[in-house]
């Protein structure tokens, strides 16, 4: 067979890319043509999926520390940029360390203007694990004091600005959504609400943008709005990195595509990779193997009643939780193994 192996991260445990070695380093074995395609949904990995860093700039932390944050300037002009590199939760020490009310996204901004002066005719922005909900202010007030104003975003000849959002929330709903996740407690949801409240007038006074109504703006705590206020292009994550990375033409030519995450559940079928691949593939009605950590209950109506190209294994049904935490990557070989040989669905 023809096998796409096209999965995302599985989080704190293993990488898109190792993921995907893993799992095709075994369907080669089994005698298949194999092509990896390490897959993001717009969120952490967008980097990865794109060849990985090649650069790395000294910029201002989720909580004001100076970090080193890698990126990526291509031959072709394009520059990646991963927004949880320079102003993530796991920055912060997870939502333990952070502090909700003070974290920024500075550092971001200055990734984007150190794209600028190197060079990059277009910038892609993955959102996705942040550790800030101020609506994108940090990284806008280092845009303007590196002279990025709107106007000169908009100029001709001026990078082409993309931001890559893994969810459809809106901007003042950040807070509520995503607060608790980020360490803050009920009142602090309350006063996040509220700032991002008066940036939604403060961005139509400033900039003449209504970040209200745009979908995904409250992606990174309002980040993807704050950049669309500056003249951002907002897109859905996953649609925008397959586009870039060729993925329907792959798909088109795959007799089965084998993907998988960390943790299948709802949100999976939500602009995730999984759902994205499954919605891509329904015209040929490819077959989808899903190799996971781990599968949400709630999930299993969905699963076993209303997606019938998608096959399933877990990691933790088969090798236990200490094994498929501990040795991720050999249960994912093993798991491929099981799963491609003869009598099994996928085969």
């Amino acid at each position: 067979m023809r096998i796409l192996v096209a999965p995302d991260k599985f989080r704190g445990t293993a990488t898109a890319a190792e993921v995907a070695a893993a799992i095709g380093s075994a369907a080669r074995g089994a005698g298949h043509d194999v092509v990896e395609r390490p897959l993001a949904d717009g969120g952490e990995g967008t980097l990865e999926a794109f060849g990985g860093a090649n650069r790395a700039s000294l910029v201002t932390g989720p909580l004001g520390e100076p970090v080193l944050a890698q990126w990526r300037l291509g031959d072709d002009g394009l520059a990646v940029i991963e927004a949880a590199l320079a102003c993530g939760l796991s920055l912060a020490g997870g939502s333990d360390g952070n502090d909700p009310m003070a974290a920024t996204s500075r550092g971001v901004g200055e990734l984007i203007a150190a794209a600028v002066a190197a060079g990059a005719r277009r910038i892609v922005v993955g959102l996705g694990g942040s550790a800030c909900t101020e609506g994108g202010r940090g990284a806008l007030a280092a845009l303007a004091g590196a002279g990025l104003t709107p106007a000169r975003l908009a100029a001709a000849g001026a990078p082409r600005l993309v931001v890559c959002c893994d969810v459809t929330t809106g901007f003042e709903d950040a807070g509520v959504v995503f607060g608790s996740q980020k360490g803050a407690d009920a009142a602090q949801v309350d006063q996040l609400t509220r700032r991002l409240h008066r940036l939604v007038a403060d961005y139509r006074r400033e900039y003449g943008v209504d970040v209200s109504t745009m979908a995904g703006a409250g992606a990174a705590g309002g980040l993807a709005g704050g950049l669309a206020a500056v003249g951002g292009e907002l897109q859905p994550g996953f649609d925008y990195l397959a586009r870039a990375l060729a993925v329907p033409e792959q798909l088109r030519q795959a007799d089965l595509v084998i993907t998988g995450e960390g943790r299948l559940d709802e949100t999976s079928f939500a602009g995730k990779v999984i759902g994205s691949l499954l919605a891509l593939t329904e015209p040929a009605q490819t077959p989808v193997l899903a190799i996971v950590g781990t599968i949400d209950p709630a999930s299993w109506p969905r699963l076993s009643d209303g997606l019938p190209r998608l096959q399933t294994l877990s990691l933790t049904e088969i090798f236990g939780a200490a094994r498929s935490l501990g040795r991720t990557l050999e249960c994912l070989t093993e798991a491929t193994r099981i799963a491609l040989s003869p009598g099994r669905p996928a085969d």
